[in-house]
C-alpha cells in the first residue's frame, strides 16, 4: 500500500509531519544537515559563523577554549608516543637528550616522548658468532690467511680457525663504552689466540692441547673484555681446524701416523701390564701370608717345645732318676719308631735275638735278607746287625754306669 493513496485522510509520510504542511515538501537537504554539524563543531571551539551577519560567509578563529581543547588532546596523543614494550630477550636503555638515564627490564613502560627521552633497545639473549681465520658464506668456507697462519713457541707455523660464541652481558657498556663492540671482540680473540699459541708447542696445539689451547683463549678474550668495559660475555670458543701449512702437510700426516702407532702400541703394553701386574701382586700376597703363617707355625712350636721343656725341668728337679729314665726310654722310642728291627732284651745275657717282624708286618724292608737262619731254627743277624747290636749295648751299658753313679 502507497504512502499517500488518494483518498486516505491519515499522514503516513514517513518524514513525518503529522499533517504539517511545511513536510509535505520532501526530506531534509543533506547539505543542510553538513552544515548544522558544522555549526555544533565551531560552537564547541567558541568560533562564530558570519554569513547570518551578511558577511563573506568565512569562520572566525576558534575561541579560548577551542584551542585548550586541542592543546589538550595533543598533549595527550603526545604523552602516548612515550609507550613502549620491551621484550623478554631485550634490555631498553633510556636516554634523556642524548645522556644514559636507566636501564629497563621486559615489560610495558613509558618514557618522556621525543626528543625529551629516547629507548634503544638492545638483545641480550641473542648468541652472537665471530670468526677468526676463515669466513662461512652460505654453505662454504673460505680461509682467511692473514689471521689463521700464526707462530708457536718452537717457531713452527700453525693454521688455526676459531670460532666465538658470544652473548651481551651489559647494554648500557655495549651501547656507550666502545664504539664498536663486535669489531674490538675480533681484534681481542686474535690478539688473544696468538698469544695462547706463541706459548704453546706445534704438536701441542695439533693434537692434544686443542681443549686447553681454547679454553686459555676464553679466560684470555673474557679478561680483554672486561677491561675495555665492552659489556660482552664469551660463551664458547672452539677451534674448528688446527694444522701445518699446506706446504707441509704431507710430511706431518706421516708423524702423526707415526704418533699414532707408538700411543697405539702404548695401549697395549699397558693392557699386557694392568693383566701381569695384578697376578704378580696376588702372589706376592700369597707368598706373604704363606711366611707369616710358618712364622706363626714356628714361634708357636718353640714356644711350645720351651714351655714342654720348663716342665720337664719342674719335674726333674722333683724326681731326677725317674725323669732320667724317662726321657731316655722316649729317645729310643724316638730312634727306633723308624727302624724295621725289634730289639728285645735277653735277661742273663748280651746275645739279642731278632725277629723278622718286617715279614710278618708285611714289610718290604731290605734288612729281612740280611736274617740267615741257623742250624737250631733261629734268626742269625748278619755283620751290620752285629755291629749295630755291638753299638747298641755299649749305649746301654754307659747310660746303665751313669745311672749307678
Amino acid at each position: 500500500m502507497a504512502w499517500n493513496t488518494p483518498g486516505d485522510s491519515g499522514n503516513k509520510d514517513p518524514w513525518g509531519g503529522g499533517g504539517n504542511k511545511k513536510n509535505e515538501q520532501g526530506p531534509p537537504d543533506l547539505d543542510e544537515v553538513v552544515r548544522q554539524l558544522q555549526n555544533k563543531v565551531t560552537d564547541i571551539f567558541g568560533g562564530k559563523k558570519n554569513s547570518d551577519k551578511g558577511s563573506d560567509g568565512q569562520m572566525s578563529g576558534p575561541g579560548p577554549k577551542g584551542l585548550g581543547l586541542l592543546a589538550v588532546v595533543a598533549l595527550i596523543a603526545w604523552g602516548l608516543t612515550g609507550i613502549y614494550i620491551v621484550d623478554p630477550a631485550e634490555r631498553g636503555v633510556v636516554l634523556r637528550f642524548g645522556q644514559y638515564v636507566d636501564t629497563t627490564m621486559p615489560g610495558p613502560h613509558w618514557h618522556l616522548p621525543y626528543p625529551i627521552e629516547t629507548v634503544t633497545k638492545v638483545d641480550v639473549d641473542q648468541v652472537r658468532t665471530i670468526e677468526v681465520g676463515y669466513r662461512t658464506a652460505g654453505t662454504t668456507t673460505a680461509a682467511v690467511p692473514r689471521e689463521a697462519l700464526m707462530l708457536t713457541q718452537d717457531e713452527n707455523i700453525v693454521d688455526i680457525e676459531v670460532a666465538i660464541q658470544y652473548k651481551v652481558k651489559g647494554a648500557q657498556d655495549y651501547l656507550f663504552n666502545v664504539r664498536d663492540p663486535d669489531l674490538t671482540l675480533g681484534q681481542a680473540t686474535e690478539s688473544a689466540i696468538r698469544e695462547v699459541i706463541g706459548k704453546s708447542t706445534m704438536d701441542f696445539v695439533l693434537t692434544e692441547g686443542r681443549s686447553q689451547v681454547a679454553a686459555d683463549t676464553e679466560a684470555l678474550i673474557q679478561t680483554i673484555l672486561d677491561r675495555y668495559q665492552t659489556g660482552l660475555i664469551v660463551v664458547s670458543v672452539n677451534m674448528q681446524d688446527a694444522q701445518p701449512p699446506e706446504q707441509v702437510q704431507d710430511a706431518f700426516h706421516d708423524a702423526v701416523k707415526a704418533r699414532e702407532d707408538e700411543e697405539r702400541l702404548k695401549n697395549i703394553a699397558q693392557a699386557y701390564s694392568n693383566d701381569i701386574l695384578p697376578k704378580a701382586r696376588g702372589d706376592a700376597a700369597r707368598q706373604i701370608e704363606e711366611a707369616n703363617a710358618y712364622k706363626a707355625r714356628v714361634i708357636a712350636e718353640s714356644e711350645g717345645r720351651a714351655a714342654r721343656f720348663d716342665s720337664v725341668l719342674a719335674e726333674y728337679k722333683k724326681a731326677p732318676q725317674v725323669t732320667r729314665e724317662r726321657l731316655y726310654l722316649d729317645s729310643l722310642e724316638s730312634v727306633l719308631a723308624n727302624s724295621s728291627k725289634v730289639m728285645v732284651d735277653v735277661d742273663g745275657g748280651n746275645n739279642l735275638m731278632y725277629l723278622p717282624l718286617d715279614k710278618m708286618m708285611g714289610s718290604n724292608g731290605a734288612s729281612s735278607s740280611s736274617l740267615v737262619p741257623a742250624a737250631t731254627g733261629s734268626l742269625l743277624p748278619s755283620a751290620g746287625e752285629q755291629k749295630n747290636q755291638v753299638n747298641n749295648n755299649r749305649i746301654r751299658n754307659d747310660f746303665r754306669s751313669r745311672e749307678r753313679q
